[in-house]
């Protein structure tokens, strides 16, 4: 249930209260009244609003002052709804989920921040709440763990995600990454364009929407990756550089500076052959079995790689600052999509190490 109080003589002072069943008798206690004669809101005024700020003391319950939630945008669902509501809406624009309960204050804290912010962004996302007191099947098909918590969906699936309460500015950045922008059909067109084998072009066509939209990350992870697949190294990374604080950090952007490693270790490294040959007459020849494996890795020839940077762990760790075991975990960045690989080179590193 969600009550609001409002100030008649400024529309801006507003006190929201998001309350179960069972602590509507101490909400009404606390106003001392009966009855909401309008419903779920109440005109006082500004010192009335500060006593019940004042007296209200619900374990885990926070009343926040803010502008009242916009309806337009936000609607809460169910099990039932959430197909319709949030897959379906998905493929139209990002929908962006709110898990939260009750008796968790930070949800209290969070909700108001991204309400105003749907209202501000006028329709580009939906917002959707999800009580995961009352939808338990949803929130474990999702596997929410803490609260409150965040996911955008896009085309039918989850894209993103954050936990707990966040900067505005954090919000921004997650949101904005997910709302299609004028030069995101540059991206389209690039696509189409290295599809036709076209590579030269796409490049070009990526970086003029970069000059165009400095602030779209899309555009720059693109290129950087198209810049990559040509060896345009330097470029590449310069693009990389480009990129957000917020972005750095997600998982693809990760990818890319992991690609970015090997491909500099390979960059003036000797041909496989050579490395191989080195090697075959030096088993302890390190920088050979470091660049042989960077090239296996960029070959997509991941075990080859990860076996000959496993043998400079077990051989010597004191090689280039523990390059060896470094250097797997990049490559663990790397096959972010392939887990089953993953997790058996993580328990041969950990016996090479021990």
């Amino acid at each position: 249930m969600h009550i609001q109080l409002f100030h008649s003589g400024n529309s801006n002072l507003n006190m929201h209260f998001l309350l179960s069943a069972r602590h509507f008798s101490r909400f009404r206690r606390a106003l001392s009244i009966k009855t909401l004669n309008n419903g779920p809101l109440l005109n006082l005024g500004p010192k009335t609003l500060i006593s019940i700020n004042n007296r209200l003391n619900f374990s885990g319950y926070r009343s926040l002052m803010t502008s009242a939630p916009p309806a337009p945008h936000l609607l809460d669902v169910t099990t039932s709804s959430f197909e319709t509501e949030v897959i379906e809406q998905s493929v139209l624009r990002p929908v962006l989920v709110d898990f939260w309960a009750a008796w968790c204050g930070p949800c209290q804290i969070l909700m108001p921040l991204l309400a105003r912010l749907a209202e501000e962004y006028g329709g580009t996302f939906r917002l959707a709440k999800l009580n995961t007191d009352t939808e338990h099947a949803i929130a474990s098909r999702y596997r929410v763990r803490s609260l409150p918590t965040v996911k955008a969906f896009r085309n039918r699936e989850v894209v993103d995600e954050f936990m707990g309460v966040q900067p505005e500015r954090s919000i921004r950045a997650f949101i904005d990454r997910h709302i299609p922008r004028a030069s995101d059909q540059a991206i389209d067109e690039a696509l189409a364009t290295k599809a036709r084998g076209e590579n030269d072009k796409a490049v070009e066509q990526l970086r003029a929407a970069m000059a165009e939209d400095p602030a779209n990350d899309r555009v720059k992870q693109h290129l950087a990756s198209l810049l990559f697949e040509q060896n345009q190294v330097d470029e590449g990374e310069a693009v990389l550089n480009k990129l957000s604080r917020e972005a750095r950090s997600r998982p693809e952007i990760q990818t890319l500076f992991a690609r970015l490693e090997f491909l500099r270790l390979a960059h003036n490294a000797p041909p496989t052959a050579e490395l191989k040959g080195r090697i075959e007459r030096d088993p302890s020849d390190m920088e050979a079995r470091l660049h042989l494996g960077a090239r296996y890795i960029l070959a997509e020839q991941y075990e080859a790689g990860l076996d000959q940077l496993l043998e400079i762990t077990r051989r010597d760790r004191a090689f280039g600052n523990d390059a060896g075991r470094r250097t797997i975990l990049s490559v663990f960045n790397l096959l972010s999509d392939k887990s089953d690989l993953v997790k058996r080179y993580r328990a041969l590193l950990s016996t090479a190490l021990n």
